[in-house]
């Protein structure tokens, strides 16, 4: 499937919102307990956040879900999911539906949104750090406790906080060049190809707890030094690295 197909929109509709719901179980495979209900949905439309819909053919084939969020004196969104059904993945369509977020929230003078990802997910760091420009200088150890989804492999859900700072220098230039600025790395922190094999044996599975074990002593360190993912390599194996390095802008949160 070609991303282009693909209609992005503001969803209104209690049918659209349920569609939502269902999607969110075919791509995490989350127990009923675990997913977003759709009075939260409702309610996120109602208040401020996102609900944005990707239709292809007027059938719901992504969606992104944001809530209104406030600290220290600055409004911002929390972008809590973005969804892709299988058939759609790797066409761009999830960088589209960002950027159609970016969009949305400048046009209401909102000029942050965060969300939390996996650092052990190779591709999603590449998206959110190389592809978006995001940044990330927060390490959130467990943050929803063990879920159902196989995509975490029964692991913590460790998570980094990515900031998203819509007019910075750093993702203007993205959007004028292709790619990020230049800066010097101070640090690197190597996620291994195998972490998704590792992940997915009950066998191997205390392979990939050495690796997040590692990694989150290693970010908890390097933010507490001032530091800041700013940069996504990856290697010809598949593997990836965080590069990390001191945060200029004059945006500080």
């Amino acid at each position: 499937m070609s991303s282009g197909q693909v209609t992005i929109r503001n969803i209104k509709s209690l049918d659209d919102m349920r569609s939502c719901v269902a999607l969110q179980k075919d791509v995490w495979n989350f127990s009923d307990a675990e997913l977003v209900p759709l009075r939260m949905f409702v309610v996120a439309e109602k208040i401020g956040g996102q609900v944005i819909g990707g239709f292809h053919d007027e059938q719901l084939v992504a969606f992104a879900f944001a809530i209104p969020g406030y600290r220290n004196g600055r409004s911002y969104l929390h972008s809590h999911m973005l969804a892709v059904r299988d058939s759609f993945r790797n066409t761009g369509l999830g960088q589209r539906m960002k950027w159609f977020q970016r969009e949305e929230a400048l046009n209401r003078g909102i000029d942050l949104i965060e969300w939390t990802f996996d650092p052990l997910e190779i591709k999603n760091s590449y998206l959110n750090i190389e592809k978006l420009g995001a940044i990330a200088r927060r390490y959130n150890v467990n943050q929803y406790g063990i879920t159902a989804s196989p995509l975490q492999g029964g692991l913590p859900t460790d998570r980094l906080v990515a900031e998203w700072w819509l007019n910075s220098e750093r993702v203007l230039t993205l959007l004028e060049a292709g790619s990020r600025p230049r800066f010097t790395a101070a640090k690197s922190i190597q996620v291994p190809a195998k972490i998704y094999e590792w992940k997915a044996a009950p066998a191997s599975r205390a392979l990939a707890q050495e690796v997040q074990n590692r990694n989150r002593a290693e970010f908890e360190q390097a933010f507490r030094n001032g530091l800041a993912v700013m940069g996504y390599d990856r290697d010809s194996a598949g593997g990836g690295r965080f590069l990390l390095g001191s945060w200029h802008d004059s945006q500080e949160f």
